[in-house]
């Protein structure tokens, strides 16, 4: 080994290129090294050429209202080019119709009653059940428990059904959070998965008053934009994170799993195609299966439980059609769609060309269309023609569109969305804690443990980076 302490991290997606770039800018004493299984970086940011346009393949945009990715963007240059959706508002699929959601949701949840009942998306029987939260005065769940992160965590579902009833839950909440994690509400740990709503729902037994008090006294300009992207594609940042890493010497390993970590010492031995790896210090920036099989002979317990994480799959199909042959104006960001209306395949669809400017062009709409949720892995076991056809049939439906697609692109992500289950903040806790004890040097981050978005991975990339000795 060198004479300066090696730090390897293991997977380089936007996670460990983040932990690999904050040591290279900070730690110019270390020796740093990146190792990827795959044949490329990024994990699941991709752009592709698509319709003559940079079109994502994964992740298209990431929350402005929280720094992480706005200063890794700053850090990198690319603030200035940054963009918004053109289209802020959103329709769901529910009642055999595409309804346009109500100005005052907060992840789903309604703000703004009387807004809700002219949208048309949910019933008279419901709004007069999510009214009764308004007059509540009595606790009804655990949610002012004494540890919400912990035992007291509860789901998505159990909180929002109780609070304001099942339509609220189905029409609202439930299709807006699936939409993100392919999951289900019902199942989503309300602490993990809606923090927002956790906060609120701590602070007054009536969930609704407690979230128009939040939006009140929220310090964001209201004007400033919810959502940002990057119109070269988002694997502008996975590109730029890994040259100016490079840029330093750093190596970046592709096609290169670590098959085994062993204890050498005070430190670790990685097995790896090109031999054996001596580190210091190991950031494991890999999903929850290969880092608890990375574990097993080292710390067995934690890996045994983070084995044990369920990841959903699902498709992304890119579409190019004809705008003559829409039967809806793409006057909104896309639509989500709703439990009470499943559509065989189809789980979302973003208007990809509407929601973002630099998509648009006067002839030919791009669309986005998710398929796939966890449990559900029809639309997964279909070869590609037949998926589309499936979606093209979904589309028709929601959008009459009864032409076929002048293009069209299929992306796969397996096992790439975790799942959060209630207790989850609590069980993260416990892994690191472990593997620190039994594995002293080894850190764990990624979206199996803090969050999924762009911004909650750049930030578990820092901290883990922030936390070598």
């Amino acid at each position: 080994m060198s004479e300066r302490r090696r730090v390897v991290v293991v997977g380089a997606g936007i996670t460990g290129l983040t932990a690999a770039f904050t040591l290279a800018t900070q730690r110019p004493d270390l020796d740093i090294v990146v190792l990827e299984a795959g044949e490329r970086v990024g994990g699941k940011i991709l752009t592709t050429t698509f319709a003559g346009r940079p079109v994502d393949c994964g992740a298209d945009a990431f929350l402005a209202r929280v720094p992480e990715a706005i200063d890794l963007c700053r850090e990198l240059g690319l603030e200035t080019i940054l963009t918004s959706p053109a289209q802020k508002s959103a329709y769901v699929w529910v009642n055999r119709g595409l309804h346009r959601l109500p100005a005052g949701l907060v992840l789903g949840v309604p703000t703004d009653l009387d807004a809700l009942a002219a949208s048309g998306i949910v019933s008279a029987h419901g709004i007069a059940r999510a009214a009764q939260d308004l007059t509540r005065t009595e606790w009804i769940d655990s949610a002012n428990g004494a540890d919400p992160n912990g035992d007291d965590d509860q789901s998505v579902g159990q909180l929002i059904r109780a609070r304001l009833g099942d339509e609220g839950h189905d029409k609202l909440v439930s299709p807006l959070l699936s939409g993100v994690n392919a999951g289900d509400a019902d199942h989503l740990s309300l602490a993990a998965g809606a923090a927002q709503i956790a906060v609120a729902a701590r602070r007054s037994p009536s969930l609704i008053t407690a979230l128009r008090d939040q939006l009140a006294s929220a310090k964001t300009d209201p004007e400033l934009p919810v959502f940002r992207g990057i119109p070269v594609g988002t694997q502008t940042l996975t590109d730029l994170l890994l040259a100016r890493i490079t840029q330093v010497d750093i190596p970046v390993h592709l096609s290169c799993p670590v098959s085994a970590i062993t204890r050498d010492g005070s430190g670790w031995t990685l097995a790896t195609p090109l031999g054996a790896i001596a580190a210091d210090g190991i950031i494991l920036a890999t999903p929850a299966r290969p880092t608890a099989r990375l574990l097993s002979s080292i710390a067995p317990e934690p890996a045994a439980d983070l084995a044990n994480l369920d990841y959903a799959s699902a498709a992304m199909v890119t579409l190019a059609v004809s705008k003559n042959s829409l039967g809806v104006p793409l006057d909104a960001s896309g639509f989500l769609v709703a439990q009470t209306d499943p559509l065989p395949t189809l789980t979302a669809c973003s208007w990809a060309s509407a929601k973002w400017s630099h998509l648009d062009d006067p002839e030919v709409a791009i669309l986005r269309v998710s398929a796939g949720k966890f449990g559900d892995t029809h639309a997964l076991d279909l070869d590609d023609t037949s998926l589309v056809d499936a979606l093209s049939l979904d589309l028709a439906t929601t959008m009459g569109i009864e032409a076929p697609p002048i293009a069209w692109r299929v992306t796969r992500w397996i096992d790439a969305l975790p799942q959060y289950r209630p207790g989850h903040p609590a069980r993260v806790t416990a892994w690191r804690e472990d593997v620190s004890a039994e594995a002293p040097g080894i850190h764990l981050a990624g979206a199996a443990y803090d969050g999924l978005g762009l911004p909650a991975c750049i930030r578990q990339g820092r901290q883990a980076a922030a936390a070598i000795a």
